[in-house]
């Protein structure tokens, strides 16, 4: 890898750290500070489509259902497409009531697209999807 993809690479790390950080502090403008104002999240049956839209619904979720959770985030991969767009892949799930662990049955597998904008790394897509047993 380059330099420049090497600082690239620690730039997208360093965004997800501080979205990841926020969602434990329960800060939803924190969480977003780092996605495009066009970003989307989709989740099971959801869609959010702006990065307000994806803030709101996190200030409502960390007021309510995901009050006091951190997340479970495993790396699986980060690749560059072109010079200013890359997507990561992970492991992850929401860590519930002091949880250490995340359970298998509680995992999903996400897609980070990321965009560089005036120089900047952000957010630019996410999606996850259960992680399902592989079929016997």
């Amino acid at each position: 890898m380059s330099d420049t993809r090497t600082a690239d690479a620690a730039a997208i790390q360093a965004v997800l750290v501080d979205s990841y950080k926020a969602w434990e502090a329960g800060d939803a403008a924190g969480m977003v500070a780092d996605y495009t104002e066009d970003a989307t999240a989709i989740m099971t049956g959801s869609l959010r489509d702006s990065r307000e839209v994806i803030r709101d619904s996190m200030a409502l979720a960390f007021a309510g259902p995901l009050k006091d959770t951190s997340t479970y985030n495993k790396q699986l991969s980060l690749r560059f497409v072109g010079s200013d767009a890359a997507i990561v892949v992970s492991e992850s799930g929401i860590l519930f009531g002091g949880q250490t662990e995340l359970p298998d049955a509680a995992k999903v597998n996400a897609t980070w697209v990321f965009e560089k904008r005036d120089g900047r790394w952000l957010i630019a897509a996410y999606h996850n999807s259960p992680v399902l047993a592989p079929a016997q």
